[in-house]
């Protein structure tokens, strides 16, 4: 349950770092700590010291262990807000105009649902209890009820190419990819507050910081990143990638919050970006097309998806390199998607084979391809754990 007040986020705060400081453990799995850290400076025999955090953005909720900003993220710990939810697989198709939607328990289509022109993402929101379905070219939002599966009236929004919300829950961003703009709207009502142009071209996917206060976005057409403020609603850094042709994708941060990842299908790996410092990143090869990033349940492993070579690359965070891949048998095209609530299931849409994968995570293997409509994209697994929804196909801390 997410605290009412600045107060009561103040003293919920404190009473877990409190907690974490007499216990040693947050309950879930650290995350390696770098070489030179506080905590690999500590004497033998003695819990490391928790990393402090700086102040978070005002009115975000507290981040649950400095160690692992996807602690809230482990198997089974839903949210009291998707009580009663069943669990679905929604699956956009950009080329039918349909949401499809899957049982995972059976690997069937249940429902297919007409929606806009071209959606591109579904979008669980801020407070987990509705699904936006992002038509990027039927300028609208449509929304979905989880709990019953039904669409709602659309939202009248432009250019809605993909859907973020700021960690306070205060604004809906969206990525207008074709208008070049970021675009600052009313997380409930979806009134615009602010719009923010852009210098570069093809605005799509992002991540925040771990204290919320900025946050990384990829532009995939002119192969730059930006960096934004928040609270500000404003570019503070842009830079272009050092790779003829880079095609930026997906965002992740590490468990660690130290480290962003961003997927490049022209440089067919992940650059590794400082975001405070924001440096000149450096690229790690996974694989033909990377595309979509994706963490375990377990923190310690990002899975990547490259879309032109049919695999995905099971890179560790501890290594920050690839550990092993996966390869699809006859192969296919592994976009977009989200890990099961459990942890032992990756789906992934098939964007241009018409068709959903759902991978196991223990082994690799593919347990099921499943027929879909025409060019699904940015499939969301849903519920899953989490506290709050930071946008995209879900981000959940």
């Amino acid at each position: 349950m997410l605290p009412s007040s600045p107060h009561a986020a103040a003293l919920l705060g404190g009473v877990l770092l409190a907690v974490l400081t007499a216990c040693g453990t947050s309950g879930g799995t650290r995350s390696a700590e770098p070489v030179g850290s506080e905590a690999a400076a500590s004497p033998v025999g003695t819990e490391p010291a928790i990393p402090s955090v700086a102040p978070g953005l005002p009115g975000m909720p507290p981040v649950l262990d400095p160690r692992d900003v996807y602690a809230a993220d482990r198997p089974g710990k839903l949210s009291p807000a998707v009580k009663g939810f069943p669990s679905r697989i929604y699956v956009p198709n950009t080329n039918s105009d349909t949401v499809s939607v899957i049982d995972p328990a059976t690997y069937k289509v249940i429902r297919t649902i007409e929606v806009g022109r071209q959606p591109q993402h579904v979008v669980p929101s801020w407070d987990l209890k509705t699904l936006w379905v992002n038509n990027d070219l039927g300028d609208s939002l449509t929304p979905i009820d989880p709990r019953t599966g039904r669409a709602g009236r659309p939202v009248p929004v432009s250019d809605p190419y993909n859907l973020y919300f700021t960690p306070d829950g205060k604004y809906a961003v969206v990525m207008a990819s074709q208008e070049r703009q970021l675009v600052f709207r009313d997380a409930h009502t979806m009134k615009t507050a602010r719009t923010v142009p852009v210098g570069c071209a093809g605005v799509n996917h992002a991540d925040f910081s771990m204290d919320g206060r900025y946050f990384i976005v990829s532009c995939e057409f002119s192969g730059e990143l930006l960096k934004v403020d928040t609270a500000g609603m404003k570019v503070v850094g842009q830079q272009k990638l050092p790779f003829k042709g880079a095609m930026p994708q997906d965002v992740k941060l590490s468990p660690d919050g130290g480290t962003f990842y961003i997927a490049d299908m022209v440089a067919n790996g992940v650059w590794v970006l400082d975001g405070k410092r924001f440096t000149t990143p450096k690229l790690t090869p996974t694989g033909e097309g990377a595309h979509g990033l994706y963490v375990s349940r377990d923190s310690k492993e990002l899975y990547v998806s490259n879309r032109g070579e049919g695999t995905i690359s099971v890179l560790g965070f501890a290594e920050r390199a690839p550990v092993k891949k996966w390869r699809l048998p006859d192969g296919g095209s592994p976009d977009m998607g989200g890990v099961s609530a459990d942890g032992k299931t990756l789906w992934l849409s098939g964007r241009y084979d018409s068709e959903v994968y759902a991978i196991d995570t223990a082994t690799g293997k593919l347990r099921a391809r499943i027929p879909v409509g025409s060019g699904p994209h940015g499939l969301a697994v849903y519920p899953q754990p989490g506290r709050y929804s930071l946008g995209h196909t879900g981000v959940f801390r």
